[in-house]
């Protein structure tokens, strides 16, 4: 497994990447204004990126692209099928995103609009020889819950992958969301191994006071924090990403705020020396 962390594209960050020791990236595509998406603008674009990726000894573990798949506007929906065009030829395997949510229906009645979304998106990505995975966070969107994404619980992904079957789709396993929704993020892990495409490493932390105020249905309840400074057991975790025979990427989606601004670089560091306790170094399968 190859242990990395969600970012924008640039020459600084993959130079700072290998300082610390990581061996890939997660390339971040969300922002319209992205410089992922002004260097691939460029003449010889994908090749100077890969280049810096090579010159760095890093892989591109996966393409980061995180909109409402199932209400997208337009630029979204245009830069989603470039990704799948551009992806191979940057010797990308793997594009995340969200499933998407019409946010006044119930994941249930969304399945036809995830299924007319989603079933050209997966066949060009098969023809391509690309996966897609999807990110299970909610999203949530004010109370009651909506949110933009359906796909935060194991019911609605086997919805999911009942309506569009096929091997090139699946998910972007973050157990930091599982937790908080009360979820065996391990157990799970085990009952979805062969859905298993991308792995988040984020951490989660319950504030118990909080949560005895709000209740489960109030909001700051929990925070998202670094491997290691949460709730999770990674040396489980990781344990079981070998029992099931996963072979691919583990990325650190950074969205801890005591780690934000000027100390993001110190929080990557922290997180890297937790997660490579029981990370196989070198092993790039």
């Amino acid at each position: 497994m190859r242990l990395g962390y969600l970012t924008d594209f640039s020459e600084e960050e993959a130079k700072f990447a290998r300082r610390v020791g990581f061996d890939s990236l997660e390339i971040s595509c969300n922002n319209k204004d992205a410089n992922f998406w002004k260097v691939i603008s460029k003449k010889g674009g994908v090749e100077s990126i890969k280049e810096k990726m090579e010159e760095n000894d890093l892989a591109i573990s996966a393409l980061g692209f995180y909109f409402n798949q199932i209400q997208p506007e337009d630029w979204q929906k245009q830069r989603f099928l470039k990704l799948l065009e551009i992806a191979p030829k940057l010797k990308v395997k793997v594009i995340c995103t969200f499933a998407g949510r019409d946010p006044e229906k119930s994941p249930e009645d969304n399945i036809p609009l995830f299924k007319k979304a989603f079933t050209p998106l997966v066949k060009r990505a098969e023809d391509n020889g690309i996966k897609i995975a999807i990110e299970n966070c909610p999203m949530m969107c004010g109370h009651p819950f909506r949110g933009i994404n359906i796909a935060f619980a194991p019911k609605v992904w086997d919805l999911m992958f009942e309506a569009v079957d096929s091997k090139n789709f699946g998910l972007e396993f973050d157990p930091s969301h599982l937790h908080w929704l009360g979820i065996d993020y391990i157990q799970t892990a085990k009952d979805y191994r062969d859905k298993v495409y991308h792995v988040h490493a984020k951490d989660t932390e319950i504030l118990e006071e909080r949560l005895a105020k709000e209740s489960i249905y109030g909001t700051g309840w929990w925070r998202y924090r670094l491997p290691g400074l949460g709730e999770i057991d990674w040396k489980g975790f990781i344990s079981t990403l070998y029992d099931i025979g996963y072979k691919g990427n583990i990325a650190i989606e950074h969205e801890d705020p005591v780690f934000a601004g000027k100390r993001r670089n110190e929080g990557l560091r922290l997180g890297y020396k937790h997660l490579s306790l029981w990370i196989l170094k070198g092993n790039k399968v």
